[in-house]
């Protein structure tokens, strides 16, 4: 079992997919142990020397004006976390609990938040005995970081609120107790290190933006799928067109195109039967190019907002400070997200197009009406057409950013926010459905293949051979009409499983 060690420092995309979704522990590393015991009695010294500073010796957000007795501290960091526990909705998957509380001890073993190592470690321990927190997806503005669903993260820790523990939903105490570790009683600075902080729109965002890496792959695979069953052109996809416009992600894709068909017996020249193709075979490399190219800026982002410290106020020790700083604010990811929702959204669009060129007998060169032998007894693939041009259109609709509204809060005290969370959720809803559509793509370019040729020599190029012969393995050819719903989630979970990509790679001997 792959162990990750906790620095504060260089958490990676990977490292965090390896603990939300592959089961691996995590352990703080001896220099992160240092940094967050010099923070803590940094913290400790405030407290005895009855210094006013946010949130340690005062209230909260409005309520920083009342000062706070020494006999009252802990029952300040408990009212906190109760209070602020008023998250609502479905809760949110293990993986993205399994991130947060990742993200969330890896900003505190910076040694910048003033909490115990014996808090942290206990958090982390909850981790990797596998008690998930009932988080639910709703609640968060995304502004002094995500206090609702981190609030509802905590209470468990604390012996209160729910987790699920091997799938089942326990009480707070019960599932601790299933794993044999006690509640933890929060001291000064505690509560607020542990919920003020931007891990809820990272852990999600980062998971979707996961997601997307796999799906810009299999997106230019399943388009040079769809070129071959329509005998596409491959003139537009020569490098010395794209080095004159030289965006690296239309350069990448037209360059994955070329692999992808190279050796095709089934694709064109300009004038063997036509003299150029509609946009959304000409144009993929300006299209999925440019979704790549935002998609490389959010993976910047996120790579330096897991290993940040977004939590406040900010201790430094070393310089005798705790400073009342702005690192909570999601904008910066509330952005990124929103960019990533649409970038997104577009490899959906003209995957729609292309599906509508696969059906349409008038813009197919010939194929049957819909993908299916005997149209009028069988309507084939006409309502999967529909299924994916709702799914388009829904994602219109969610790709309308997040970031642009802000609501007040905190009788005004906190009058921007940034609804960064509201922005990652989207974007992990618009993926869902992109995913869906790439996948009705996928089985419509495979039948319009088969329709066409139906012996074993397909003419198919190496890379794309591959993955017809994937949907192949677990979806038959549509002789008659069927339940297509279970084709297309057999689809869908093969994407999710990574294995197209992988075995196309592995073939071509590159990495798309």
């Amino acid at each position: 079992m792959k162990e990750i060690v906790i620095t504060g420092e260089n958490l990676t995309l990977d490292d965090l997919i390896a603990v939300a979704r592959g089961g691996a522990t995590a352990t703080l590393s001896a220099a992160a142990k240092t940094a967050i015991n010099k923070s803590r009695d940094y913290v400790d010294e405030l407290v005895r020397a009855e210094r006013v500073v946010y949130g340690i010796t005062t209230g909260f957000g409005e309520f920083s004006k009342v000062s706070i007795a020494n006999n009252q501290t802990e029952s300040l960091q408990k009212n906190l976390i109760v209070s602020h526990a008023c998250g609502t909705g479905d809760h949110l998957p293990s993986d993205c609990v399994r991130a947060i509380m990742l993200l969330r001890v890896n900003a505190l073993s910076k040694g910048f938040s003033g909490i115990r190592l014996s808090t942290v470690e206990s958090l982390l321990a909850m981790l990797n005995t596998g008690v998930i927190p009932a988080i639910p997806e709703k609640g968060s503005l995304g502004a002094s970081g995500d206090l609702a669903p981190l609030s509802h993260m905590v209470l468990p820790l604390i012996g209160l609120g729910e987790a699920y523990f091997q799938g089942e939903l326990l009480s707070g105490a019960a599932a601790l107790e299933r794993t044999g570790l006690t509640p933890v009683v929060l001291t000064s600075k505690e509560g607020l290190a542990l919920i003020n902080g931007t891990q809820v729109m990272t852990a999600i965002g980062a998971l979707t933006l996961y997601d997307t890496l796999n799906l810009l792959k299999l997106a230019d695979i399943t388009s040079a799928l769809t070129s071959e069953a329509l005998r596409g052109l491959t003139d537009a996809y020569l490098a010395d067109i794209h080095a004159i416009r030289p965006h690296q992600g239309q350069m990448d894709t037209a360059a994955n195109l070329l692999t992808l068909l190279k050796g095709s017996q089934r694709t064109t020249k300009s004038g063997q039967i036509r003299v150029q193709d509609a946009y959304s075979l000409r144009c993929v490399p300006q299209i999925h190019g440019a979704s790549k190219d935002a998609v490389k800026y959010v993976k910047t982002k996120v790579d330096i907002e897991m290993n940040s410290v977004t939590d406040n106020p900010i201790i430094l020790a070393e310089q005798d400070l705790a400073i009342s700083g702005g690192n909570f604010h999601g904008q910066p990811m509330a952005l990124a997200f929103d960019f990533l929702a649409i970038a997104l959204s577009e490899l959906a669009n003209v995957s729609e197009r292309r599906i509508e060129r696969l059906v349409n007998p008038a813009l197919s060169g010939g194929l049957p009406a819909f993908l299916t032998k005997q149209g009028g007894l069988h309507s084939g693939l006409m309502i999967a057409q529909y299924t994916a041009a709702a799914l388009v259109s829904e994602n219109k609709v969610l790709a309308h950013p997040a970031s642009v509204d802000s609501i007040p809060s905190s009788a005004g005290q906190e009058d921007h926010v940034s609804m960064g969370t509201i922005a990652a959720r989207k974007a992990r809803e618009v993926c869902f459905n992109v995913k869906r559509v790439l996948a009705i793509e996928l089985f419509a370019a495979a039948q319009a293949i088969d329709l066409e040729v139906p012996g074993a020599e397909k003419g198919l190029a190496a890379g794309t051979e591959t993955a017809y012969r994937l949907i192949r393995e677990i979806c038959p050819v549509l002789n008659e009409d069927r339940e297509l719903y279970r084709d297309f989630d057999k689809v869908a979970d093969l994407i999710d499983s990574g294995r197209v990509v992988e075995e196309v790679e592995r073939v071509l001997g590159v990495e798309l």
